[in-house]
């Protein structure tokens, strides 16, 4: 997929407005779930901006009680009625734990895609060995969305997006909030006279095949996330990223 380096993280949003003012400044990737309870939140922001609805990436996610082979359709088709819309451009299966099976519920997940209920067929939070399992039972993986940011990153699952040619998409690119106080980010931030958070985007967006869906609420907030992708590091400063040590990921199993 051809994904924007930013695009729109959704879990937490309760208003719709917030969503509109994203697609208002230029953002067209929108990232929701299931277990965010917000589908008709984001639909609704989707069908009150002035952004036509074919300029979006639209992507939501199977959560792990919706993956038995019978009950990935009508799942996927309670999420499309609560975005109100006919057709998500990614649907992704939210972590392979659960009702998961990769024999029974990626041949499930096809079936949607063949159906026209979603036009691509992502993974989350897979490993490499789930990600090559994943391969023999799916046409494309078309994204993998991980939790990655300078204080959590697998270079493994870096490598097997880059081998096989998908974006992984990259959540939680702030560490929560983290990067705000860790010395290189905010001695390298200094440097550039902008902030931690710009820092920690452009770190993660400068890898070729990565893209990142930061949260924000504010138009400020949102507006400097979409800039913060035009901010270059040099290869000296992605390495200082790179070195730091890294700490256990936000969103365990």
């Amino acid at each position: 997929m051809n994904l924007p380096p930013v695009g729109l993280g959704t879990m937490g949003i309760e208003d719709e407005s917030v969503v509109r003012t994203a697609v208002d400044c230029g953002y067209r990737h929108l990232d929701t779930a299931q277990i965010y309870d917000n589908e008709s939140t984001v639909g609704a922001g989707i069908a009150t901006a002035e952004t036509d609805r074919a300029d979006l990436t639209v992507a939501t996610k199977l959560w792990i009680d919706a993956l038995g082979a019978t009950a990935v359709r009508p799942s996927t088709e309670a999420s499309l009625d609560r975005l109100g819309l006919d057709t998500v451009d990614l649907l992704y299966v939210h972590r392979p734990r659960g009702d998961y099976d990769p024999e029974t519920t990626l041949p499930a997940v096809e079936a949607v895609r063949e159906a026209g209920l979603t036009e691509h067929v992502g993974l989350s939070n897979f490993d490499p060995d789930q990600l090559a399992v994943a391969r023999d039972h799916l046409d494309t993986i078309a994204a993998h969305q991980v939790e990655f940011h300078p204080l959590f990153w697998r270079e493994a699952l870096l490598t097997d997006a880059q081998k096989h040619g998908y974006p992984l998409v990259a959540y939680a690119p702030l560490a929560g909030g983290r990067v705000f106080e860790e010395p290189t980010i905010v001695d390298i931030a200094a440097q550039h006279e902008t902030t931690p958070a710009a820092v920690s985007i452009a770190w993660v967006t400068s890898y070729e095949n990565v893209v990142t869906i930061p949260k924000a609420s504010s138009r400020s907030h949102l507006e400097a996330n979409l800039a913060a992708a035009d901010l270059e590091l040099t290869d000296a400063e992605i390495a200082r990223i790179e070195a730091i040590e890294r700490e256990e990921e936000l969103f365990p199993e």
